[in-house]
């Protein structure tokens, strides 16, 4: 089979995957009566989503022969660093914290697996277009609002995704310093996708 008709298939195949199980999983969340909005706002499936999106995209790409945009290129860079630092996060900050209704399978796929398929995608097929200093900055950006999201909801709810962004748990201080190092990890995933572009 020609490489490229198996990195198309490849592409399809864990995109649709990680949509069905977030798809699942969201039907069992909503079934257990917890909230669509609180589902969202994980970035976990938020991440996992882009980076369906992302290889949906460059399946398509692939299989029509387009060239790739500086737009489309982008959207990859990104995706590589978001899902490097939702691996990285959960290993380190999220593995031994009870994950409630998620299911383990589900748990596998969007933490573990999914990032090294976004990286070895990557890796194999690099994009035309690197990363410009820019653009590099869109890497923390993007998650700056999301973290603005949170505590500003969370302090209106008294609910937040990840108990290392719990102001009411841990304090403003230790979450000010918790947002510092994964903004630093968003950074650095990004300067390592600039170097090898």
């Amino acid at each position: 089979m020609p490489i490229r008709l198996l990195m198309i298939g490849c592409r399809v195949g864990f995109a649709v995957a990680v949509v069905v199980a977030i798809g699942i999983q969201l039907s069992i969340h909503v079934r257990l009566g917890f909230s669509v909005v609180n589902f969202f706002s994980y970035f976990t499936n938020l991440a996992n989503l882009f980076a369906a999106a992302v290889l949906l995209m460059s399946g398509w790409r692939a299989s029509t022969q387009t060239r790739p945009s500086v737009a489309s290129d982008l959207a990859r860079n990104l995706a590589v660093i978001y899902m490097t630092v939702v691996g990285i996060v959960f290993v380190t900050l999220l593995r031994h914290v009870d994950l409630g209704s998620l299911r383990p399978w589900v748990n596998v796929l969007a933490h573990y697996v999914m990032p090294v398929v976004v990286a070895v995608d990557w890796l194999i097929d690099r994009p035309r277009h690197g990363l410009n200093r820019t653009q590099l900055w869109l890497a923390p950006a993007l998650p700056l609002v999301y973290l603005a999201y949170v505590l500003v909801r969370g302090a209106a709810i008294g609910w937040y995704p990840y108990p290392f962004l719990d102001p009411s748990a841990i304090g403003y201080g230790a979450v000010a310093v918790y947002a510092l190092g994964i903004l630093g990890v968003f950074l650095a995933a990004g300067w390592m996708v600039k170097a090898r572009a």
